[in-house]
């Protein structure tokens, strides 16, 4: 674990940097307030701190007030170095917000017990918050497939809508369906649709970009949303994820099963502006399209008749 030792004091800093150095830390240092709080502003900062009271720049207690104004995460847990005795004034050093306090000259097997705990807690908290992201993605994501599950996505689709519409930019989606699937889980069972569908999610993901957003919708029907993609970015998008489906088989237990999935493509734009719901329901009218047409295409909703929209 690394950790801060801020003190002007360069004899006393040389030693206690040597003490901690063998006990397994990695040390920084820092000899004023300033370098002190520039160094737990950093990305990767130290999350045990060891803080002189009185130094150049701020003293010990203002560091830590500023800490603890940020209000980062992880946390990081400060003890303060200090030859003052009065209770005032360790009361006030808790109350800057130190989680600790050693008297000097300090006692290197005290230090060595209150570090332990400083470090313990630290655990705890990594613990927590991986625990904690644990349920975010069990929240928002689908079990098997790993993608957003229908509520993030949709979740997904309005947040972008929003942004979209404070810039005037366009959001391209899709719905996308794998063609003839119950074939599928009939020949090959569950395991095998299930093979197909981890498969054919991994490929789909793979053919967009990072801001991108993919959820299982339902079953075997996907939803794409493209913040910024005009018809023609979208209709692109859609053709790509269509040929990667399509151009390599799914292989399960020596099998190959191969796959083809029918797209219906809708795009809100500033001119032709469309809700969420909207949005979806036109996809979704293109998407039977592509079905009746015989599959394995890409059919846009701007393109369909009104004869195809009653229909649908």
């Amino acid at each position: 674990m690394r950790i801060l030792i801020a003190d002007d004091d360069l004899v006393s800093c040389r030693i206690l940097k040597r003490t901690l150095e063998g006990w397994g830390y990695q040390v920084v240092t820092a000899h004023d307030g300033t370098a002190a709080l520039a160094a737990l502003s950093e990305r990767d900062a130290p999350r045990l701190a060891i803080l002189d009271w009185v130094m150049p720049g701020l003293d010990g207690p203002e560091i830590i007030r500023r800490v603890r104004a940020r209000g980062d995460e992880p946390y990081t847990y400060t003890m303060l170095l200090t030859s003052r005795s009065r209770k005032d004034d360790l009361v006030e050093g808790m109350d800057a917000g130190a989680d600790d306090y050693l008297a000097k000259p300090f006692d290197v097997h005290e230090l060595r017990v209150r570090l332990r705990a400083g470090k313990r807690l630290i655990d705890l908290q990594r613990e927590l918050i991986a625990a904690r992201e644990a349920l975010r993605i069990q929240a928002t994501r689908d079990a098997l497939t790993g993608l957003l599950n229908r509520r993030a996505i949709l979740e997904r689709l309005a947040h972008n809508l929003e942004l979209g519409e404070r810039g005037d930019d366009a959001l391209g989606v899709l719905m996308l369906d794998l063609d003839h699937f119950k074939v599928i889980n009939d020949t090959y069972g569950h395991p095998g649709g299930d093979a197909v569908l981890v498969e054919t999610s991994a490929r789909m993901k793979g053919h967009l970009r990072r801001y991108d957003g993919i959820g299982r919708f339902g079953g075997e029907e996907f939803l794409v949303v493209l913040p910024g993609c005009d018809r023609e970015a979208t209709l692109t998008t859609a053709e790509r994820l269509r040929r990667s489906l399509s151009e390599a088989p799914v292989t399960r237990c020596g099998a190959a099963i191969h796959i083809t999935c029918s797209i219906g493509a809708a795009v809100h734009t500033r001119e032709q502006p469309l809700d969420a719901d909207e949005l979806i329901h036109a996809a979704d009218r293109a998407l039977y399209r592509s079905k009746a047409l015989g599959r394995n295409r890409v059919t846009p909703a701007w393109e369909l008749s009104e004869e195809d929209r009653a229909a649908s």
